[in-house]
């Protein structure tokens, strides 16, 4: 217990006691093993930060500087901490949970495919999907935070000879796609040097194309990536592609493709569900009626703002150079399940999903989702009654293997709490390995079921102090990881 003293109307002083934290049993154990004579010394504190706290790159002057914070408080001892300001820089903001300066501790040789990728949906928008602005700023905002895939909606300017990036058919107003290249050159790799996935939604011309072409040519020059090969049989490594921009979108045919109409079970025409990010998708309300619904080639996810005033045959002349900026190349995810989720050992591609579409998958096709993803990328974007640039559950994709979960990172709440802590791993590269139990194929040919019930292999035991003799304890039993 400490005293404070106040004076009361002027006149007279009073004396009152505070409660103060006191140490638990644990850290007294702790402080005991790294004291002597009831006071840690300078050396002590720093084989305490070395061997405890594992920090690697400690120095005595770090533990010094440590000494020095905790002077001003009554409670310091001149030779050293005793246990109640051992305590006290425990919980304060000397000893962050978080290094400070975090490390890339994971293998980056492996090729994309093998990662988590923080990935971002509708870049370009500083708020609701519907009205508001487009500008380079939320770009810029997502790159500091360390988001490594931006995407941007392309479509013609009013006077139809340049580009505009906005949300299409709605109010949202645009912003040009040069002032966007140009804000991704120059923050790209202000947090991470590990590479910079554009992801494009094109709505243009050849003639649109071309300029494309020569914009993201002449502004990213030597650090744009582009393949050798107009196929890729393997991704690269994020180690390869360090500091290079990569260009990802469906190769002009496929857009043509994308528009196809094609007849459902009853024989009435229905457009096909094959472009990306459901603008206008329903609610689907619960898991039984997603699964009632799966066969009858319900396609609401699909992206209705298609631009469908392009002539097919300008889609068929589409710029040469534009289609060898790609590097990863985007499908369409057309038929049946196990026929767009069928890995071709002579290409790897991107497939995306609305996460309404995802939720109907997993269900039936789950595995076949595991497997693609071992060699090929899955994007998860927000479906498209989102509005409000709210978010979803990421762990549905991340648990069977999708590497691109796309999210509003305008937004807010829970779900871009988890995405932004999941991507506090490995450095805040924006990169994190998947575990290997997602990457690994059986004797016959079997992979990770997510839906089964494995047993458990470990419990984490982690407590947390709160202050004030306050502590929470958490049980974490670990299954997928371990």
């Amino acid at each position: 217990m400490s005293k404070q003293t106040y004076r009361v109307c002027f006149c007279f002083k009073r004396r009152f006691k505070l409660a103060v934290a006191e140490a638990p049993g644990e850290i007294r154990a702790l402080f005991d093993s790294y004291s002597e004579n009831g006071i840690m010394t300078v050396d002590q504190l720093h084989r305490f930060l070395l061997e405890v706290q594992g920090d690697n790159k400690a120095t005595q002057e770090d533990a010094e500087a440590i000494m020095d914070s905790v002077k001003h408080l009554s409670i310091f001892h001149r030779k050293g901490l005793n246990l109640e300001a051992f305590f006290r820089y425990l919980l304060g903001d000397d000893n962050p949970p978080l290094s400070p300066s975090p490390k890339i501790y994971q293998d980056m040789t492996a090729p994309l495919s093998h990662y988590f990728i923080y990935t971002g949906h509708n870049s370009y928008l500083t708020g609701n999907q519907l009205s508001s602005d487009c500008s380079d700023v939320p770009i810029i905002e997502a790159l500091k935070r360390g988001v490594r895939v931006i995407e941007l909606d392309m479509w013609p300017n009013p006077t139809k000879d340049g580009v505009d990036i906005l949300h299409g058919r709605t109010l949202t107003t645009p912003v040009e796609l040069i002032k966007c290249l140009r804000s991704i050159r120059e923050y790209a790799f202000v947090a991470s040097e590990y590479p910079v996935v554009i992801t494009l939604e094109d709505h243009l011309t050849p003639e649109l194309q071309a300029k494309v072409a020569e914009m993201v040519t002449q502004t990213f020059g030597d650090i744009l990536f582009c393949p050798e090969s107009e196929h890729l049989v393997e991704f690269p490594s994020p180690e390869s592609l360090k500091r290079r921009i990569i260009i990802s979108t469906k190769p002009p045919k496929e857009y043509l493709e994308s528009k196809s109409i094609t007849k459902d079970d009853n024989g009435s025409n229905k457009a096909n569900n094959s472009t990306e990010e459901g603008a206008w998708g329903k609610e689907v309300l619960d898991m039984k009626d997603r699964l009632e619904s799966f066969d009858k080639n319900d396609m609401e996810d699909s992206e209705h703002q298609d631009e469908r005033y392009l002539d097919d045959k300008l889609q068929q002349n589409a710029a040469p150079e534009y289609k060898r900026l790609i590097t990863i190349h985007a499908g369409k995810a057309k038929g049946a399940i196990k026929e767009w989720l069928r890995v071709d050992p002579n290409k790897v591609r991107r497939v995306s999903l609305s996460e309404q579409r995802l939720e109907k998958t997993v269900i039936t096709n789950g595995t076949d989702i595991v497997r693609f993803t071992q060699e090929n990328i899955l994007r998860v974007y927000p479906k498209g009654t989102r509005f409000d640039s709210s978010n979803y559950n990421p762990l549905i994709g991340w648990t069977h293997g999708a590497q691109m979960v796309a999210f509003n990172m305008q937004g807010y709440g829970r779900s871009l709490w988890l995405m932004q802590g999941m991507f506090k791993g490995n450095g805040g590269c924006g990169y994190v390995k998947k575990p290997d139990i997602l990457m690994k194929v059986g004797p016959h040919h079997e992979v990770f079921d997510p839906k089964r019930n494995l047993p458990v292999k470990k419990t984490l035991k982690v407590k947390i102090y709160m202050g004030e003799g306050w502590y929470l304890d958490f049980l974490f039993p670990t299954r997928l990881l371990c």
